[in-house]
């Protein structure tokens, strides 16, 4: 039988008073020789008691309860919302587990805030870095410029050219910073698409073919597909996905080394795209954050490299924002893998 602590307590108290009134009224019948009978007496006992025990149960239920009203108007401070969800109650046990519960949250909710803080001060510290760079790039050339090189026609147009060079990545930059916060936001919305997944690598292929030339990198498939292969999803992000990969596999890829594409499948309905490199590779501690906003594996080079630093990040997400899976494997100095799932397309399926 569950009974009350307070319960406990008014039985207690109300039985220490019912003894000193029995001891009162045994004292008083002996010295007064009063003829009480043993039935009044008891009668007498019991009043006294079932008055003892209502009152003092009343008076400490009160207490308690003046008590706790005072730490719920403290939670509804910290809390409009959910405090006043709560019932206010008088049990101590249930009290203290809602407190523990409160308090549980509200630390939760605290470390988030500091992880977000942190978060955001290393976010505006990275974009502040990653935009002085070009700004400071623009500047100097337009102020040598104004200063007097412009009139040298040869100086002027080599100057203006890297002037445009810098604003490029201005805008490259502010582009992938636009296009991330989208995505992150749900703003953008996928539209999915049966499409080759070949013939958009193809595209690809052609589109940085250039890139590759100059550092005698060859883009290949590890075998030849003589069908095409269908996915579903949104063709327009699976190009950037497949654009950032390519690019980032070239950009940190050895001369005359090479790009490889394998599209295998994997379950019933997924198939793994990989894209494989025999480049600098990334070291294994660094590997949890590859795709974090502009962190770069490599720190001394990695800026003259070009780029955003938001490549791998926004490959994650509309990854993800797909409900598939990517991963990145790599071995320093050997090269890395980059592959992802997607699902499969109605042509296939059928």
């Amino acid at each position: 039988m569950n009974i009350k602590k307070s319960y406990k307590f008014a039985f207690k108290s109300a039985t220490a008073i019912i003894f000193f009134v029995a001891l009162a009224l045994y004292a008083l019948n002996y010295f007064s020789q009063a003829n009480l009978s043993l039935t009044a007496c008891l009668i007498f006992i019991a009043v006294i008691y079932l008055f003892a025990f209502f009152l003092l149960q009343y008076r400490i239920e009160k207490f308690i309860y003046n008590r706790v009203q005072k730490i719920y108007k403290h939670l509804v401070l910290l809390d409009p919302v959910n405090a006043k969800k709560l019932e206010i109650r008088n049990d101590m046990n249930t009290l203290l587990k809602e407190v523990e519960q409160f308090t549980s949250s509200k630390k939760i909710e605290i470390d988030n805030l500091k992880i977000q803080e942190e978060y955001r001060r290393d976010f505006l510290g990275n974009v502040a870095h990653e935009l002085k760079t070009p700004l400071f790039t623009v500047q100097g050339y337009l102020e040598t410029l104004l200063d007097g090189a412009m009139h040298d026609k040869s100086v002027r147009e080599k100057y203006l050219e890297r002037a445009q060079n810098g604003v490029d990545r201005l805008i490259y930059i502010v582009n992938d910073l636009d296009l991330i916060t989208k995505i992150e936001s749900d703003v953008v919305n996928l539209n999915k698409t049966n499409f080759d997944i070949v013939e958009l690598f193809k595209e690809v292929f052609e589109l940085l073919e250039l890139n590759a030339d100059k550092k005698g990198i060859i883009l290949l498939f590890d075998r030849k597909h003589h069908k095409p292969i269908y996915v579903k999803a949104d063709k327009d992000k699976i190009r950037q996905v497949l654009i950032n990969l390519v690019e980032n596999s070239i950009k940190y890829g050895n001369e005359k080394g090479s790009t490889e594409v394998s599209i295998e499948p994997l379950i019933k309905n997924k198939l793994i795209v990989k894209i494989t490199d025999n480049g600098l590779g990334i070291d294994k501690k660094n590997l949890p954050r590859v795709f974090e906003r502009f962190y770069r594996v490599d720190k001394s080079g990695a800026r003259s490299q070009g780029g955003s630093g938001l490549g791998l990040a926004i490959v994650k997400h509309i990854i993800e924002a797909h409900q598939e899976r990517i991963y990145v494997n790599s071995e320093l100095k050997k090269g890395s893998e980059f592959s992802f799932t997607l699902e499969l397309g109605q042509e296939l399926l059928d």
